[in-house]
């Protein structure tokens, strides 16, 4: 699903914060990205989601190179990937049931086909009672639970998580585990990046860790 071939990346003139990265996201797979604080997750990540690009290296992605796609191919990709991001980026203008939704309506769904199912999710992460609220009266909590929805709803192929479980109490957390499992197990890949090591000890799964900005791969 991503290939990562000797890839490097770096801030303008300064040196490199992630060098050589050369591993593969297969399809159908689990994997938590951990590492040190300013180790490089987020720019993992957005790497992974085409918001940033490598600096050298190959980046290959659902079979196409991403240094030779184009502006419109690059967001068709974008489309087959769910993400969340630390600064949720919600649209405040549009209510919670409508950003959840949102993955949706751009894929051109009729509500009366998907409403039932955000109306389900939004219970299930606790914003039942939250629906028709904007972003700017939501909790960070909630906030980010609704980010969360939005980037499952549409059961992405790959699903990005950027401390996911960071901004709520460990029994939410474990329920938002239990999701991205679940959506695991219907086919998605998930790469969950958090510096939680007790929440990763507690599943069996591949960790990617970044360390002083390589990244060795546990499976």
């Amino acid at each position: 699903m991503i290939r990562f071939e000797n890839v490097g990346l770096r801030y303008g003139l300064g040196p490199e914060i992630l060098r050589d990265l050369s591993f593969s996201i297969d399809r159908h797979s689990f994997q938590f990205l951990t590492g040190p604080s300013g180790a490089g997750k987020t720019s993992l990540l957005r790497m992974m989601f085409l918001l940033l690009r490598p600096t050298r290296g190959l980046i290959t992605m659902f079979d196409r190179d991403t240094a030779t796609i184009d502006k419109d191919r690059r967001a068709a990709l974008r489309r087959r990937i769910g993400i969340v991001f630390q600064d949720f980026r919600l649209l405040d203008h549009l209510t919670t049931y409508e950003n959840v939704s949102l993955p949706l309506r751009v894929l051109g769904k009729d509500e009366a086909s998907y409403r039932h199912e955000v109306v389900e999710l939004l219970h299930w992460v606790g914003l039942g009672e939250r629906m028709g609220a904007l972003p700017p009266v939501l909790s960070g909590g909630e906030k980010q639970r609704a980010a969360i929805a939005r980037a499952v709803i549409a059961r992405p192929q790959l699903l990005l998580a950027d401390e996911p479980t960071g901004n709520v109490d460990p029994n939410l957390g474990q329920r938002l585990l239990r999701l991205f499992i679940e959506l695991y197990k219907s086919g998605t890949s998930v790469v969950i990046a958090t510096h939680d090591i007790a929440l990763m000890d507690e599943y069996d799964a591949r960790r990617l860790v970044l360390h002083e900005g390589r990244l060795h791969v546990y499976d």
